[in-house]
């Protein structure tokens, strides 16, 4: 009897929008906040801490906009978490990638939200007065943004790297990419203990936009009915 080709589509949301969304709302957290500072330049956590409380206290509309944009961007990242790890199971996924990726991804979604709500609460007049106040929601809202972020970022990129690398489901260049920024993003975690390693950070938040992205638009969302389950393409290390 000859077998139907006839393909299954997985329903839900576009990652390939997802991830444009979650990217445009941090690039509006970025010029937003620059042109509402009126060139004033954001403040190092590690800075003098009269100087981030003079910044906070004289710029609260520009935090307030930009934590805005900055905690919207978390919400398509986590419905992001949830689709693809909803389409690599759908495609045949049974190892525990899936679940790594899902924990990574909803801390890193996380982490964004307490980051810019803490950043808009600076923006309060009552607590931009309190030097104490300031010097801990500052550096609590950069570590949440910074090394959290990261951390979660890139269990999220090695979970789907890793298992769509055995079902062959991405491009092997955009595989080692991410498992590329799941590196960077561990090691971010050496940022608690010697601050040169947050320079690890900018890799994950700008390298993870692109593969984010890519991974949108390359991921399969359809398989063959006449896929067997232990076809390559059927399922993933069980």
């Amino acid at each position: 009897m000859k077998l139907s080709t006839q393909s299954h589509t997985h329903a839900g949301p576009s990652l390939l929008a997802l991830a444009i969304v979650h990217t445009l709302f941090f690039a509006a957290n970025l010029i937003a906040g620059a042109l509402l500072r009126h060139g004033a330049i954001f403040v190092n956590p590690y800075g003098p801490a009269e100087s981030a409380r003079q910044f906070f206290a004289g710029n609260p509309e520009a935090l307030r906009v930009a934590a805005f944009f900055f905690f919207s961007s978390s919400i398509p990242l986590g419905i992001y978490t949830a689709t693809v790890v909803s389409r690599l199971r759908f495609l045949g996924v049974r190892a525990a990638g899936s679940d790594i990726a899902t924990y990574g991804g909803y801390a890193a979604s996380a982490a964004i939200a307490f980051s810019g709500l803490s950043t808009w609460i600076l923006s309060v007049t009552e607590v931009a007065a309190s030097l104490p106040v300031t010097r801990m929601l500052h550096f609590f809202s950069f570590l949440c943004g910074g090394t959290a972020f990261a951390v979660g970022f890139g269990l999220l990129a090695a979970g789907v790297s890793v298992t769509s690398l055995f079902l062959r489901l991405l491009p092997r260049w955009l595989v080692w990419f991410g498992l590329f920024i799941a590196l960077a993003g561990e090691l971010s975690t050496l940022g608690l203990v010697l601050y040169q390693a947050t320079m690890t950070i900018p890799i994950v938040r700008f390298g993870g936009f692109v593969w984010l992205i890519a991974v949108g638009a390359l991921l399969p969302n359809s398989i063959a009915k006449n896929s067997a389950p232990n076809s390559p393409g059927g399922e993933a290390g069980s």
